[in-house]
């Protein structure tokens, strides 16, 4: 008697089939290199979830440099004088408030080029 996966491996096939919807050529249409596309394309999602947040951490930190200098000082001398002065801001926050509250980013960094002239 011969096994016939026919169930099973039917919907296994359509599951892997209806993931690659929208694909180009036969990567949408052929099981085999439906499934070769569809396992890149999770790894590709799986790197990019982690990659996004040192993408954001790398524009924060453009945007804080920017507003920096518009006081005479960079990025990476604020962040040390912030941090001789005891103020534990991280940096996403900081970017909001070069943007949105001026007069609150130009304190913090009146703060922390006092605490290097100490």
């Amino acid at each position: 008697m011969r096994v016939k996966g026919g169930t099973v491996t039917h919907a296994r096939r359509k599951k892997v089939l209806n993931r690659a919807k929208g694909y180009f050529g036969s990567k949408h249409a052929l099981f085999k290199t439906a499934n070769e596309q569809v396992l890149h394309s999770l790894h590709y999602s799986y790197v990019s979830r982690r990659k996004i947040k040192s993408d954001y951490r790398k524009l924060w930190i453009v945007r804080i440099n920017a507003a920096c200098r518009n006081y005479d000082i960079n990025y990476s001398t604020l962040m040390h004088g912030l941090k001789v002065s005891g103020i534990n801001i991280n940096r996403k926050m900081l970017s909001e408030m070069a943007i949105t509250d001026e007069k609150g980013f130009a304190s913090l960094v009146e703060k922390a080029k006092a605490a290097l002239v100490k």
